[in-house]
């Protein structure tokens, strides 16, 4: 999907060549992971970039791009296995690029002192396919955690490690600072509209 800045022209290959081109890829399993990676599109679009927005299965060819986001949902203290192909299938092109990499998973919703220390380390499965790329930065984000289908081994461990309720878990504005950060280094202009979460 392409999100358009201000100025709809194009050239020949659907981009126009005098905006920042960045595109925003993910791997979602239940869908939080497309809902971030669809506001940050939006931000971008809303500050004049270039922007297209594919799943890791449809992703474009990085060559046309100035930078890149890609992130995954996490499961089993790693990405989605998608993404880790992606990664491994690409390497050789997102080492050189501008790559900003995030991760969606409950680490970022723990709480207490125990929730909290495990909610800062980046599982090594994830940090050793981080490092394999070299980002420019990576943002571990909370994303949405149901209940129901929650074996009762599972909702006991999560409560033991600081979780505290159910559902929707994102920081939305600490994903709108992150998303921030990057336009400020890429130095796309201040948004010409708002972008709200969903």
């Amino acid at each position: 999907m392409a999100l358009h800045g201000a100025d709809p022209a194009s050239q020949a290959d659907g981009m126009d060549s005098n905006r920042t081109r960045i595109a925003v890829i993910y791997a979602t399993a239940q869908g939080s992971t497309r809902d971030i990676a669809e506001f940050i599109a939006a931000d971008f679009a809303a500050r004049g970039a270039e922007v297209e927005l594919h799943d890791v299965a449809h992703a474009p060819a990085l060559s046309r791009f100035d930078a890149v986001v890609l992130g995954s949902a996490v499961h089993n203290m790693d990405l989605l296995p998608a993404a880790v192909a992606y990664v491994r299938d690409h390497r050789a092109e997102l080492t050189p690029a501008r790559v900003w990499l995030f991760s969606v998973g409950l680490g970022p919703a723990l709480r207490g002192p125990i929730g909290r220390r495990l909610g800062r380390t980046v599982p090594k499965k994830i940090a050793a396919l981080r490092d394999s790329i070299a980002p420019v930065e990576y943002a571990a984000f909370a994303g949405h955690y149901e209940r129901a289908g929650v074996s009762l081994k599972a909702r006991t461990l999560f409560r033991l490690l600081g979780g505290t309720r159910y559902g929707d878990l994102r920081d939305w504005a600490a994903i709108s600072a992150w998303s921030a950060g990057i336009a400020r280094a890429l130095s796309l202009p201040q948004p010409q509209a708002t972008t709200v979460h969903p």
